[in-house]
């Protein structure tokens, strides 16, 4: 089976605002993909989101752009660790992120959730890979 790569695109209101929050967190972007009215994230190999402003998203859809006070869905983020969850989910909060919910520790999974500047729904978590085996 070919290689499928994904790309989740996302309204977002301030180009420069967006950057500094997720170049906090640690991620990058694809310049090549990046421009005046977009930002390529690099969340991992053949993943990416593509964060327009609402003009440009607007080219894409024939329905009203989502202003951020309905979930319309939830990101999810597996990290690697029970540390790198709450690195994230802690820079998030110091960054222009908000709490979306409490923690969730069921031992053999753990996560984090934020909304980030834009209000869109992100959740960090970790599963342990041994659980499932036996």
């Amino acid at each position: 089976m070919a290689t499928t790569q994904i790309f989740v695109n996302l309204p977002i209101t301030d180009l420069a605002t967006t950057r500094a929050f997720w170049t906090a967190l640690g991620y990058t972007f694809n310049p090549d993909f990046s421009g005046d009215e977009s930002l390529a994230l690099e969340i991992g190999p053949g993943i990416s989101a593509m964060l327009l402003s609402h003009s440009h998203f607007g080219g894409f859809t024939v329905k009203p752009i989502a202003d951020g006070s309905a979930t319309e869905a939830i990101l999810a983020l597996g990290v690697d660790s029970r540390d790198e969850v709450d690195r994230l989910a802690d820079a998030a909060l110091a960054n222009g992120g908000a709490k979306a919910q409490d923690p969730q520790d069921h031992g053999f999974m753990y996560g984090r959730s934020f909304l980030d500047p834009d209000g869109h729904h992100w959740e960090v978590v970790w599963m342990d890979p041994d659980a499932g085996q036996g």
